[in-house]
């Protein structure tokens, strides 16, 4: 069912093979210098960085190379052995009728251009209309064409070049939502009326070619107690997991987090999962965040490079201490937001009817659609950007008395709020104004963090 290959990983190179401009070593002092520097993926500094392995164009595939993850914690090993795979996936059982995906075409890397990847047709599911409204057969949605930024200089060329190498294919994501609609079926036979959701970076704009899966399972829309409910039903699933889907499955594991999740491997494409219950806030955010994505053409290659930065230097991991990927989106959007001339505007208080929390779950996709493209006068180019972004929080931004707010476009003052005493990091969810940053409850990390930006900054002064 699915195609026989593994999704690839453009992993960094360890920390003592790096010379390149993430290292941004002491000879590189000046803006002009990095402007200058030979920047070539076959022979210079940032594809040392990136380790982009075997990633070809053409006739070949970049999916066709590839190597599977292996875990440390929450996050893969850079360090990635080729497994083999020989069988073919079967079908679930099932009586329902596999969903299908509008518009296949996925845009050549070539042509400077990108689209707003379209949603899923979902089918109707009478069982579950009593508790969690399902998805109505969603029309035939037009992709919005936009034009990749111009690049005029070599830093902004390699971001380019980076982001059309690395981002997310709608054929991954095809096999994403494929896998969420057989594993939807499965656990209505526990659940009858529950839904799964992709969310996250694999449907918010951001996701690459090794993004993991996230799933969110809606039992109920009011709120299920994840300390005694949510274990209950994720000990559930984790046994179904493990004894009726062994063979599509592999190495489900229950973790007991304050959210917990059953994080799992789909054996045929290799793509990593995390389950959660009623976490209906990341549902909520991965339409917020996909119209962030998709409102500007500078916003999803200065993420990408970013979080590609942010993981080589080992700060880009909330399961040890650090950022999580959602946090670090907030705070490249935030910049955006807090410039002289913003790039971004708040949508939230744009469009404030499009992205209300009490909008029914069902409707919450068409929110995207609702938002017409920004138009900003600031024509900064992406190597500005990005090292604009890099010294706003080596130097311009307050850690101790501010909170990072996509939602007001501005840092504000830290709230008096437990969650908020003595945290390092103070980044403002969305939606239910808790810290997404408070992962980083050790000093040791935050000052790593900081220590990250203010040496890119120093080298680039």
């Amino acid at each position: 069912m699915f195609p026989n290959s593994i999704l690839g990983r453009p992993p960094f190179t360890p920390n003592h093979q790096q010379h390149n401009f993430f290292a941004l070593s002491p000879t590189l002092y000046s803006h002009q210098q990095l402007i200058d520097a030979q920047f070539s993926f076959q022979n210079a500094d940032l594809s040392r960085a990136v380790s982009l392995q075997q990633l070809t164009y053409g006739n070949v595939s970049p999916i066709q190379t590839s190597t599977s993850p292996l875990f440390r914690g929450r996050k893969r090993l850079s360090d990635e052995k080729n497994l083999p795979l020989d069988g073919k996936r079967q079908r679930f059982h099932s009586p329902h009728q596999e969903p299908t995906i509008v518009n296949h075409i996925v845009p050549l890397s070539g042509e400077r251009r990108y689209s707003m990847p379209p949603l899923f047709h979902t089918h109707y599911v009478p069982d579950i209309v009593r508790c969690v409204p399902p998805f109505r057969e969603l029309p035939i949605l037009e992709p919005r064409e936009i034009t990749l930024p111009e690049a005029k200089d070599k830093l902004s060329q390699q971001i380019l070049e980076l982001f059309e190498a690395c981002q997310q294919q709608v054929s991954d994501l095809k096999k994403k939502e494929l896998c969420r609609a057989q594993l939807q079926r499965e656990i209505q036979l526990l659940f009858p009326q529950s839904r799964l959701f992709l969310v996250g970076s694999s449907l918010n704009g951001f996701g690459t070619r090794s993004s993991d899966g996230d799933l969110c399972l809606v039992v109920k829309e009011e709120p299920v107690n994840q300390k005694t409910e949510a274990r209950h039903i994720l000990t559930l699933v984790h046994k179904h997991f493990c004894t009726r889907l062994c063979g599509y499955i592999e190495r489900p594991q229950l973790i007991r987090a304050k959210v917990p999740i059953v994080k799992f491997r789909d054996k045929v494409s290799c793509v990593e999962f995390d389950l959660n219950v009623n976490n209906i806030v990341g549902i909520r955010n991965t339409f917020l965040l996909r119209t962030y994505a998709y409102l500007e053409n500078r916003v999803r290659p200065l993420v990408l490079v970013i979080k590609k930065w942010a993981s080589h230097h080992e700060i880009n991991d909330a399961s040890r201490g650090t950022l999580s990927s959602y946090s670090l989106v907030l705070m490249v959007l935030h910049y955006l937001q807090t410039l002289p001339e913003p790039i971004l505007p708040s949508i939230q208080k744009i469009y404030p009817e499009s992205f209300s929390p009490a909008i029914q779950l069902h409707l919450v996709h068409q929110a995207p659609c609702n938002v017409p493209p920004y138009l900003s006068k600031n024509e900064s180019n992406l190597g500005d950007l990005l090292l604009g972004f890099l010294k706003y929080y080596a130097t311009e931004f307050d850690w101790n008395s501010q909170m990072i707010s996509v939602r007001e476009a501005k840092a504000i003052p830290r709230p008096d709020g437990i969650e908020w005493r003595n945290k390092y990091i103070c980044v403002e969810e969305p939606f239910d104004g808790t810290n997404t940053a408070r992962a980083v409850h050790e000093k040791q990390k935050f000052d790593m963090i900081k220590d990250q930006f203010l040496k890119v900054n120093s080298a680039s002064d």
